[in-house]
């Protein structure tokens, strides 16, 4: 039998650590928390880069990171039931852009409309049921 050559394989079969990582972290309350993010089949995995380069490169100059090594980062996401961790990804969708309230949207309500809303639906069923008992 001959042995297989692991040098081209995209997924090595053995881990090997990383070394230390750049952690893309949102801040808040109570300090800053790792960001997750999600896989292209929807899983969700940790995300470190090698550099601060690769970082700008995929999520922008202004990202805040903190250094962790392999290790540390995964047991900083084990508890959350992510096992999945990706070192240097090519490849970031685009976040959510705010757009400006524009005042003609169909979006725009008033939260006094919802109780015109559900006063004038009960008032539909409760004729309705007049009816069908008589």
């Amino acid at each position: 039998m001959s042995e297989v050559e692991h040098s081209e394989d995209p997924e090595p079969s053995e881990r090997v650590p990383a070394g230390p990582l750049l952690v893309p972290v949102r801040s808040g309350p109570a300090g800053c928390s790792a960001r997750l993010f999600r896989t292209p089949l929807g899983g969700r995995t940790a995300v470190g880069f090698t550099s601060a380069a690769g970082l700008a490169a995929t999520l922008g100059p202004d990202h805040a990171c903190v250094r962790l090594s392999e290790p540390a980062l995964r047991a900083l996401v084990a508890p959350l039931g992510v096992t999945a961790l990706t070192v240097d990804p090519q490849f970031a969708a685009p976040g959510v852009t705010k757009t400006p309230r524009d005042d003609s949207s169909w979006r725009t309500w008033d939260p006094r409309h919802v109780g015109v809303l559900r006063v004038a639906g009960a008032a539909a069923v409760i004729s309705r049921i007049n009816l069908l008992i008589g």
